[in-house]
């Protein structure tokens, strides 16, 4: 064959065809994801610490505890003296819920070990048996007549009170109408003065005292939340470490101590045993006491305290 036979050639088409053959044309790649190190690892770990953290600060167990207030100290150092203010505090962190109730200094009960006689006495008769044993004696005649699970105590002297009040320099209340002494208006009240209208009877009774306690301890609680009153926090800290004592474990304070931020004062319910709770009666022996109604009491204790 000669060059004039050779069939005609065309660039074009066999570039064309080279293209209609390309055997990568049905190749579809695979994209490649590039591990993120450390990213998933640390995750783990993070959220088991996440979950026990919030369930340290948020499970809905109940604490509760008894708030006892000393009227007196001996000269010998020892907390001889009776327990003339009594608080139960309920606080179940979840929500948060924080409950008060103040029982009469009066109101007549079983103590063990001793027989029937005002509650404020179990602290005294303890104190002269064993010192230091008054606190958990009124914790076990509070658990025995209330039927409430109370593990925890929080004993506080009143002749160190003032000392707190001071810290903080004095605490602020703003009465809408007379209480504790004081007409109504606002009022500065110093450490002494402080004391004075949380213990006040003039006038009044027990029920009105106790009333002023609670209405006294909220005031402090609002006035340390001012922002204005964080540079006392240290001071106020550490003369209620040195006024209180407690069974408390310190594993527990921030737990409960978060809990009473997030409810605030206004978030506090705070109530008393009431007249229509308890029936005046006078001893064989001549002493005005207060006995306990428990067909009113124990709606009030299911109310506040679930059992």
């Amino acid at each position: 064959m000669n060059a004039n036979q050779l069939p005609n050639f065309n660039p074009s088409a066999a570039t064309r065809l080279n293209r209609d053959i390309d055997p990568n044309e049905h190749f579809t790649p695979i994209p490649v994801q590039r591990k993120k190190k450390g990213r998933l690892g640390c995750l783990i770990l993070i959220l088991p610490i996440l979950g026990v953290i919030g369930l340290y600060f948020f499970a809905p167990l109940r604490t509760n505890i008894v708030l006892l207030g000393i009227d007196e100290r001996s000269q010998d150092g020892s907390a001889l003296g009776r327990s003339d203010t009594n608080i139960i505090i309920s606080i179940v962190p979840l929500r948060p819920t924080v409950n008060m109730l103040s029982i009469p200094r009066d109101l007549w009960v079983t103590i063990p070990g001793v027989g029937e006689n005002r509650i404020n006495t179990a602290h005294f008769y303890a104190e002269i048996e064993q010192p230091d044993s008054g606190p958990q004696a009124t914790l076990e005649t509070v658990r025995l007549n209330f039927g409430l699970t109370i593990p925890y105590f929080a004993r506080v002297r009143f002749d160190s009170f003032q000392y707190i009040v001071e810290a903080m320099g004095g605490v602020t209340v703003d009465l809408d109408r007379p209480m504790g002494g004081y007409a109504a208006g606002q009022h500065n009240l110093n450490g002494q003065q402080a004391l004075a209208f949380a213990r006040d009877r003039a006038g009044a009774d027990d029920f009105f005292r106790m009333e002023q306690g609670q209405f006294l301890l909220k005031a402090a609680f609002a006035q340390m939340l001012n922002p204005a009153s964080y540079p006392r926090i240290p001071a106020v800290t550490t003369a209620i470490l040195q006024s209180l004592d407690t069974n408390v474990p310190v594993w527990l304070w921030p737990r409960l101590g978060l809990a009473l931020l997030r409810a605030g004062p206004g978030g506090i319910d705070n109530r008393t045993l009431n007249r229509e709770m308890i029936t005046p009666w006078q001893t064989p022996g001549g002493a005005r006491v207060l006995l306990p109604n428990w067909e009113q009491i124990n709606p009030l204790l299911t109310e506040l305290f679930g059992q």
